[in-house]
């Protein structure tokens, strides 16, 4: 298969269900989206993650630079490595914890509520600043993935990045977890099924991450009704997903209709998963 990553971090990926820190920014590249993500934070007053309307969810949406990170060459290249070369962007999240805010990720497994099939999402987490034990980074089980979709129950909300607190109804052994130290302008990249979390940010810089779900256009939604998607690389032969509407400008009125929308459609598919048996059955 084409792509960025080796023969060997590819293998390392289906073994273990990430790989990385894979380079891909430059210094310039990096300074220039941090200055626009803290550029957009700065006209609204606060974080996006504190801004009403979902404005750290599919900010592809809402902002030409993000639309432009999410189509970057190399990461795609990457990504192609792991699931081929027609790519659809299924969903994106800004991880962003501020020091000593006390945020934290539950532990949990990304395809819980993404309603895709088969299980081939990959998420392309790319760091805007450091990713560090400090700093909240990832902690992942190796090889979870294997065992598949498991069951999660609702857990604490209060400072959790997860909207509805869930978290996967296993005792997790933590000695088996290993930290995703990713550098600033590196990505790593973990399977649909991978159980991770991370822990609040005690460092004195924030902690910036981009979330980027990426899917090959074979994967179907078997939510209720029909979802948006981006294609990013190659060709869509299957019209599974109705199309993204790329914004114009930043945060245009129609961008950001189409967000909100979009947005709508996503979270309310979260409660209304579908068997593979009734989704072929309409």
């Amino acid at each position: 298969m084409a792509g960025l990553l080796t023969k060997d971090q590819v293998s390392h990926y289906a073994e273990t269900g990430q790989v990385g820190p894979v380079p891909l920014l430059d210094a310039d590249e990096v300074a220039y989206f941090r200055a626009k993500l803290e550029a957009a934070e700065s006209a609204f007053g606060e974080p996006l993650s504190r801004v009403p309307g979902q404005f750290r969810a599919k900010t592809h949406l809402l902002y030409t630079w993000m639309d432009e990170l999410v189509r970057h060459e190399k990461i795609l290249d990457a990504v192609e490595s792991l699931i081929g070369p027609d790519i659809l962007l299924y969903h994106l999240t800004c991880w962003l914890k501020e020091p000593g805010d006390g945020s934290f990720v539950s532990w949990h497994q990304d395809g819980t509520y993404f309603n895709l099939t088969p299980a081939e999402h990959v998420t392309a987490w790319i760091a805007l600043s450091d990713a560090t034990p400090e700093s909240g980074c990832m902690r992942m089980l190796p090889g979870s993935h294997l065992a598949g979709q498991q069951s999660h129950e609702k857990g604490e909300t209060a400072g959790n990045l997860l909207s509805n607190g869930q978290k996967i109804a296993l005792d997790i052994d933590e000695s088996k977890a290993i930290d995703i130290v990713v550098p600033a302008g590196s990505a790593s990249f973990h399977h649909t099924h991978i159980v991770h979390s991370s822990g609040p940010n005690k460092s004195s810089d924030r902690r910036i991450g981009i979330g980027i779900s990426y899917i090959p256009t074979r994967v179907r939604f078997v939510g209720e009704g029909r979802v948006p998607a981006a294609l990013v690389r190659g060709e869509d032969s299957f019209g599974h997903f109705d199309p993204e509407q790329r914004p114009a400008a930043d945060l245009d009125d129609a961008a950001r209709q189409f967000h909100a929308e979009a947005c709508d459609r996503f979270f309310a598919s979260h409660g209304s998963k579908r068997t593979e048996k009734q989704a072929a059955a309409g």
